[in-house]
């Protein structure tokens, strides 16, 4: 067993100098601004809501405006500006009206606004509002990933002597997804989303194997009490949330993140399926690559072992 800190230098308690966007981020700010949301003060929280309500208009917005809107005081405008990683309001108005001019050419570009869906939208609309917004998580995940500490994860997990897998609810299937697949180019993996399953899973780890919890929210108990235990036991952790400052980073070496948002009809746990298995996709492939020539002769083995299961595409009807 070791007992050291997680996750504290995964979440700077001082940001650091920007130009454009803080520490190299180029994630939109509505992004960012919804990943910290749970961590701000209430004060804070709804500075951040004017912000994520009204992106297109927000940078034309002087900080009393601003302040006034969300019912604070431009010292907290300030305060979330460098809890933002901003250097001050300028910054956060410039990087705003850079965003809102792209926003703008994309959507006059593809004809659709990335709005919610209506009571009155036909199904048509309804179809490219939501494959509007899937395209949008994926991109705005992408474009947050951090590609160093995915680095990391891709090295320990291609190192590791087994990786267990933390998920419940919508998350479990997003762990068995990625169980399947480190599975398949034979790497030792298990998904658990049964406590008791996951509480002894964890219980037998140690420094040589990697867990990985998986919780849109970062708020997930279950999840999160599998997860620590395997960290006091001397696993390496990954936590995938969508909020950098939940409570399940605290328990993680490191921490991946996606850009999911929430719609009428398509809650947290729904929307947040396409964006995690993004962030899997990177890993997999990434640890694929680590592995290439293992990696190509467990793809051919096991394709062949279930060809026979296929229907043979010359096969005709009679």
């Amino acid at each position: 067993m070791t007992d050291r800190p997680r996750g504290a230098h995964l979440i700077p308690t001082a940001p650091e100098p920007a130009v454009d966007h803080p520490a190299g981020d180029r994630s939109p700010t509505t992004v960012r601004a919804r990943g910290l949301l749970p961590s701000l003060s209430p004060a804070e929280r709804r500075v951040a809501q004017v912000i994520i309500d009204h992106a297109a208009t927000a940078s034309g917005l002087t900080i009393s405006d601003l302040a006034e809107q969300a019912r604070s005081s431009e010292t907290t405008v300030i305060r979330f500006c460098r809890a933002m990683g901003f250097t001050g309001y300028s910054q956060l108005r410039l990087t705003l009206a850079g965003e809102a001019g792209r926003a703008y050419e994309a959507t006059a570009a593809d004809g659709q606004v990335g709005s919610d869906i209506g009571e009155t939208d036909e199904l048509a609309q309804v179809v490219r509002k939501i494959a509007f917004a899937d395209a949008r998580a994926v991109e705005e995940t992408a474009a947050q990933i951090d590609i160093t500490v995915l680095g990391q994860v891709v090295d320990l997990v291609a190192g590791a002597r087994r990786v267990c897998i933390y998920g419940v609810g919508a998350s479990a299937f997003v762990a068995a997804d990625f169980q399947q697949k480190l599975h398949r180019i034979g790497l030792v993996a298990y998904a658990w989303s049964d406590l008791h399953m996951a509480l002894t899973s964890a219980a037998l780890l140690d420094g040589r194997d990697v867990a990985f919890g998986i919780s849109h929210t970062g708020t997930t108990l279950d999840t999160i009490e599998a997860f620590a235990e395997a960290g006091r036991r001397g696993a390496r952790t990954v936590a995938l949330t969508n909020f950098p400052r939940s409570p399940i980073t605290e328990h993680a070496d490191l921490v991946l993140t996606t850009a999911a948002r929430e719609t009428t009809f398509r809650s947290g746990a729904m929307a947040s399926r396409l964006a995690q298995l993004t962030v899997i996709d990177c890993v997999f492939v990434g640890v694929a690559q680590r592995t290439y020539r293992e990696t190509r002769k467990a793809l051919d083995v096991t394709y062949e072992a279930i060809r026979s299961r296929r229907v043979d595409p010359g096969r005709r009807r009679g």
